[in-house]
């Protein structure tokens, strides 16, 4: 089906000449003269080579038909990642091509979107926040004001970040998915 490109957001599926990419990025540019662009950052699900196209806010697009479905990772293997649909109990294989970046923000039992075109999964889409432990980080530095500075920590996914002074080793702490910058310590 086809819509305006302003619309398109990451992780939508669009055919251009006879294959399929997913959007990896979509910005909405309005320059202060000219014509408003869609700038699209996108991967073609045959191969993973990675395209940047630009349209016109009001250009059609074909958007692909996709089914969008929740998942939950169940395990990692030689195969990929492991997902099972909570309805049918159904199991999917994900390759590492697709699941990509997010990798390791994936946690067992995670409920994630998963779209599939034709029976094969194309895109995945995590939480926006997950909760890890940090197991190393800094000693907090004695007459360190707490508004600007941040200290480097490793969590337990191996994912590196930045953490306010007063986050210890061993403490549960909420990270963006998308970036894993700190959000907050975990209530739990």
């Amino acid at each position: 089906m086809k819509v305006i490109a302003s619309s398109l957001r990451k992780g939508n599926v669009v055919e251009k000449d006879g294959k399929l990419y997913v959007i990896l990025f979509a910005e909405n540019i309005h320059p202060g003269k000219g014509t408003p662009v869609t700038q699209l950052d996108m991967r073609r699900i045959s191969d993973g080579v990675k395209v940047s196209e630009r349209y016109r806010t009001t250009e059609q697009v074909e958007r692909a038909y996709v089914e969008e479905r929740e998942h939950t990772f169940l395990y990692r293997d030689a195969e990929g990642f492991h997902f099972m649909n909570p309805e049918s109990y159904d199991q999917v294989a994900v390759p590492e091509s697709v699941v990509g970046e997010t990798a390791p923000y994936l946690k067992e039992g995670m409920a994630v979107q998963i779209s599939q075109h034709n029976g094969i999964a194309i895109s995945l889409v995590l939480p926006q926040r997950a909760t890890f432990e940090v197991v190393e980080t800094e000693p907090v530095t004695k007459g360190q004001t707490a508004s600007s500075s941040y200290k480097p920590a490793t969590l337990s996914n191996g994912v590196r970040t930045l953490v306010p002074p007063h986050i210890s080793a061993g403490t549960r702490v909420v990270v963006m998915t998308a970036d894993g910058a700190y959000v907050e310590r975990a209530k739990d």
